[in-house]
């Protein structure tokens, strides 16, 4: 199957700074795909690369195959982004640009109406269609901006910071657009300063430092490799004769306590509590804790990933 954003040994340098090294990205079609970096890393060069805003050094970019140099038209047809930067307007209405947007790529009025008329009503700016851009708050103007990526039906959205600067309950609702749009088959990219946010929307994820890849996986996977998830159980009395059914398990105990390093908690749980009641130990509480996005990224990058 064609990836729908393929991208080769992709370098750019601006004057002595070099942005990105040479960087290898396949994202396939019907993906949603995180791409997360501290500030500086190349997020932002690499998209704006993929949608023709910057030159390359060297280097591909393909959307569905197809060069995005090469094939533009085609392949920026594909594609609707919503940028990290608000783009302004001060002479027309909100739905007055939605329909130049759609403009842009070849679609008449009457044609877009409909999925106007949808973008409004589903993003809850219908009674700020007639208003301009300047005239609403920040999380009005998110929303907007989702629109205008969303207008022409393209099949990869490209979310950069789409929740940056919004409330709580704006961001949550978005969440759930976001899954609606992913069900529907669409291919998403998303870059975000909020881990939870691509733990909890992206299938796969690359983390960028420094111009390069550090490492892909999907959340789970990468996780799972920093080895820190972990069961504490707490005895209602000590124990010395835990080893012989406890074989297989790595575990450290100190007196009641009984600390696992495992991957898995909740899989391995069952297990772990039935070997306890074979050895006649009574447990009286347990927690469970797991690796976060966020320690990778701290591991990959020894920074946080809003530094």
């Amino acid at each position: 199957m064609t990836p729908a954003i393929k991208i080769i040994d992709l370098k750019k340098s601006y004057d002595d700074t070099v942005a990105l090294k040479g960087i290898n990205v396949t994202i396939n079609d019907g993906s949603f795909f995180g791409l997360l970096g501290p500030n500086g890393a190349g997020k932002t060069t690499t998209i704006n690369i993929l949608t023709g805003l910057v030159n390359k050094d060297s280097g591909h970019t393909q959307v569905f195959g197809m060069d995005t140099e090469k094939d533009y038209r085609y392949t920026r047809s594909k594609i609707g982004i919503s940028a990290q930067e608000f783009s302004q307007d001060w002479f027309f209405n909100l739905e007055q640009l939605l329909f130049f947007q759609a403009g842009y790529f070849g679609i008449r009025k009457k044609d877009a109406k409909h999925k106007v008329d949808e973008l409004f009503l589903r993003l809850g700016l219908e009674e700020k269609r007639n208003s301009r851009l300047r005239q609403l708050s920040g999380g009005m103007k998110r929303r907007f901006q989702i629109a205008k990526a969303l207008v022409h039906d393209p099949q990869i959205i490209i979310l950069d910071e789409p929740t940056a600067g919004v409330d709580v309950e704006l961001r949550h609702e978005l969440w759930e657009y976001f899954k609606e749009l992913h069900n529907d088959g669409k291919t998403i990219l998303l870059t975000t300063h909020y881990i939870e946010e691509a733990e909890k929307l992206c299938d796969m994820v690359s983390i960028i430092n420094n111009g390069e890849v550090m490492t892909k996986g999907s959340p789970k996977e990468l996780m799972d490799s920093q080895g820190k998830s972990g069961i504490t159980i707490h005895l209602s009395e000590s124990n010395t004769n835990l080893k012989k059914f406890l074989k297989g398990f790595t575990y450290t105990q100190e007196d009641t306590r009984l600390h696992f390093t495992i991957r898995d908690p909740e899989g391995v749980l069952p297990n772990i509590i039935q070997c306890l009641a074979k050895a006649g130990s009574h447990i009286s509480s347990i927690e469970t804790s797991r690796s976060s996005l966020e320690d990778v990224f701290l591991s990959l990058t020894g920074k946080g990933i809003n530094e």
